[in-house]
């Protein structure tokens, strides 16, 4: 069964350290995401993440982001015939057979300074969906773990307009509960949350609550169940992998389940739930599944949903 992750941070491992960790790298890795773990996993499609931690000084912050852009060409696109740049529907459909498709995505936007110029650069250079703020706040919005707990800045509503001009997706995960609103009331634009779950099952603050869920099933949007322990479970000591089920359980109880899909997180995590530890054990989770739904529920969650959702929102080819 053809799988698809929403996000992981191995763009940002990449760049800690590239010459010690490879993404190719066969017998030891020392990465939860890599070429053949993604195969062994039978990942057909990866949303990569840029990823520039909030402890980087301002000044540095657009240098940061696009090294793991420069990182993404020449060490994960090495081999265009392994590894495909998804930027427009066309791409969904490689005229090679099976190659890893690959999406480009802005984890926060702290690193574009608050210009639009920024943002198109960004948009030539392959990505296609941003998340406004990591957990910080930033010149768009206030990411959820700002206390205060504002929204959308006035430059953040032109910098959405702006997204969805480019034909971009908008990514709920890390934004603030009003962000997310502001979002909802005020744009038309596609929406996702690449890496939360449900706070009525888990209450983190980075999970969702119900009536940000019927949001998203409303906006016919995306909603990444993730594998960080600590959006699984309170107790993320003894999570075990029957825990996301209630998550899937919950979404599905408020008539979600075609905006399921999978946003991992590995490679931004220390924590793992056992056999669930890094890309390879992907499949291994979805057979799991299996066990317990329906297998044409199973694959839309794996694949269908996420993949319908990209043919009908990305751009046309330019010609």
């Amino acid at each position: 069964m053809r799988l698809m992750d929403g996000h992981c941070d191995v763009l940002w491992k990449l760049s800690l350290n590239p010459e010690i960790h490879n993404f190719y790298e066969e017998e030891q890795p020392t990465l939860d995401v890599t070429y053949y773990r993604l195969k062994q996993g039978q990942v057909g499609l990866q949303t990569f993440a840029i990823f520039v931690p909030e402890s980087v000084p301002q000044s540095l912050k657009l240098d940061y982001a696009l090294k793991q852009v420069d990182i993404f060409y020449e060490k994960v696109m090495m081999d265009k015939e392994l590894v495909k740049l998804v930027t427009s529907k066309e791409d969904l459909f490689p005229s090679s057979p099976q190659p890893i498709l690959a999406l480009l995505a802005l984890e926060g936007v702290d690193a574009l300074q608050g210009d639009l110029t920024y943002l198109r650069l960004f948009h030539r250079l392959g990505v296609r969906q941003a998340g406004l703020t990591w957990n910080n706040s930033n010149q768009v919005a206030d990411g959820i773990g700002e206390v205060r707990g504002g929204g959308l800045t006035q430059f953040g509503h032109q910098f959405v307009q702006e997204m969805s001009r480019l034909g971009m997706i908008l990514d709920f995960s890390h934004l603030s509960v009003q962000g997310f609103w502001d979002v909802i009331e005020h744009h038309e634009i596609p929406v996702i949350a690449s890496h939360s779950n449900c706070r009525a099952i888990c209450p983190h603050t980075r999970n969702l609550d119900d009536h940000q869920i019927e949001a998203l099933i409303s906006k016919q949007g995306l909603m990444g169940i993730t594998f960080v322990p600590s959006f699984v479970h309170q107790q993320e000591d003894n999570v075990k992998i029957d825990h996301i089920l209630q998550h899937i359980e919950h979404i599905c109880s408020l008539g979600g389940e075609n905006i399921i899909y999978f946003g991992s997180d590995f490679d931004g995590i220390d924590y793992k739930i056992p056999h669930l530890e890094h890309t390879g054990q992907i499949a291994d989770f979805v057979d799991y599944l299996c066990r317990y739904y329906p297998e044409h529920l199973v694959r839309k969650w794996a694949w269908e949903n996420g993949f319908d959702f990209y043919k009908k929102h990305l751009s046309v080819k330019n010609s």
